[in-house]
């Protein structure tokens, strides 16, 4: 009988009382801690984007890449960087959204007009509430701020994650039906002793994280974040209000050539003629629309690219796939070739078709087969790297990693996504006829070795 009164006393240790003890003020922002978080983690990561060692790098080498220039727009690096700055813009854009949302449950009335007074401040640069800090304040009030409380609310959720983890065990050993004896009674004891040490563990960080604060100084700290973050970029890139050039490359034709195609490689070195909106078409853009609808327009892909396609992922990994082939052909097996084929648009299976018509079926000679190695590799080098940040940048913003800070600075213009299909199938192309020879050299010298 003491045993069943000492099993029911523990159970009523764990179990949920049937009132509210604590009253949650609705000031408070509670569960909503760790959203609030990942957005602070991504403003930390903005910022640390803007830095004057960033955009020197980003003006200097990232918009430089090689596949940029022949894919994308060669010798435009204003329209370049006006694509770098258009997604940055777009990616603080979306944060404010949220903020926005957050601001609603303020109880001051300034907080709460958030949305409103930050277009207002993108169009016009007008902070009638001085949230905008200098350089120096938000790295050292704001950002180091930001940063710890995004620690903290990390351990919040690893601490009660691992009470979750103890109070389930101990509800399971409490509902199993084996008969109580000593061992099962100290498990119980020792998890229970456990579950208080880790319920005052939860209660401490919280106190340390963002779960305690209110709704008003947390959305005034991410409000003067978002204000000066925006100040940052306008200044960094040298705009007032949202007018950004845009740029449309034409399309260029590829020769059709069973050998490595000099003439190819030639018109993937022409600068793409961007079409840029006359100042006239872009003075009355701008009376037309907001700083961020004007912003988003540059984000759209020309009708001539991957993107609006909806192919730069696709292509990404036809591209690695090849990647792979090329550097082993004589490791390819004729699955893996159908598998590669099956990969492929119509539009590249008819290019492909119309290269390889009339070729014949030997591939004997080492010299071509080198100068195939040769050229392959060149059109590797430039644009694999494309292909590879395509993946990076969307792995990153896939729905799993979505609240995680990014861990590179990867651009949409340093992938695939304002590619120009045209030449892209066309660099496409020539890789696959490059593999078709080497490939069927390799398996030509090994025939011959085991014949031999």
């Amino acid at each position: 009988m003491p045993l069943e009164k000492w099993l029911i006393k523990v159970k009523k240790t764990i179990s949920p009382p049937t009132k509210p003890s604590v009253v949650i003020k609705r000031s408070k922002i509670g569960v909503l801690a760790f959203e609030v978080a990942g957005i602070m983690a991504k403003l930390t990561h903005i910022w640390r984007f803007l830095s004057d060692g960033n955009i020197h790098h980003l003006r200097n080498q990232s918009i430089c890449l090689e596949g940029v220039s022949k894919l994308v727009v060669s010798n435009k690096d204003g329209l370049l960087m006006g694509l770098a700055c258009a997604e940055v813009v777009e990616n603080l854009r979306i944060l404010a959204v949220t903020v926005s949302r957050v601001s609603k449950r303020c109880e001051d009335s300034s907080l709460r007009s958030f949305e409103p007074v930050f277009d207002v401040f993108a169009n016009t640069g007008h902070d009638p509430y001085g949230w905008v800090l200098n350089i120096n304040d938000m790295e050292a009030k704001n950002i180091k701020k930001m940063e710890r409380y995004v620690a903290a609310t990390v351990m919040l959720y690893k601490a009660m994650d691992e009470l979750t983890v103890i109070e389930n065990s101990l509800k399971k050993l409490l509902h199993d039906q084996e008969v109580v004896n000593t061992t099962k009674q100290q498990k119980i004891l020792d998890l229970q002793q456990k579950l208080l040490w880790q319920k005052q563990e939860v209660k401490y960080v919280k106190e340390k994280s963002l779960w305690n604060m209110s709704f008003d100084s947390v959305t005034l700290l991410l409000a003067s974040s978002i204000f000066t973050i925006l100040s940052r970029i306008k200044t960094v890139f040298g705009i007032a209000h949202g007018s950004y050039p845009t740029s449309a490359p034409r399309s260029l034709s590829a020769s059709a050539t069973v050998y490595p195609s000099d003439q190819t490689l030639k018109d993937w070195n022409l600068a793409s003629g961007p079409m840029i909106k006359s100042s006239k078409h872009q003075e009355n853009n701008e009376i037309s629309h907001g700083f961020f609808e004007t912003n988003s327009k540059i984000l759209t892909p020309a009708s001539s690219t991957l993107g609006f396609a909806a192919l730069s992922l696709h292509y990404a990994n036809l591209i690695i796939v090849m990647e792979k082939m090329i550097r082993s052909p004589q490791l390819v097996g004729l699955d893996a070739r159908d598998d590669l084929y099956s990969m492929l648009p119509n539009s590249i299976r008819s290019s492909l078709r119309s290269r390889l018509k009339g070729i014949g079926f030997r591939a004997s000679d080492p010299v071509l087969a080198g100068e195939w190695r040769e050229a392959l590799g060149k059109i590797l080098g430039w644009l694999s790297p494309l292909a590879h940040n395509m993946i990076k940048w969307q792995n990153e913003r896939s729905f799993e990693h979505q609240n995680l800070m990014p861990k590179t600075n990867v651009l949409l213009l340093q992938t695939l996504f304002f590619a120009n299909q045209e030449k892209t199938e066309a660099a496409i192309t020539e890789l696959l006829v490059g593999l078709n020879y080497i490939w069927r050299f390799e398996k030509e010298m090994n025939c011959k070795a085991l014949f031999n």
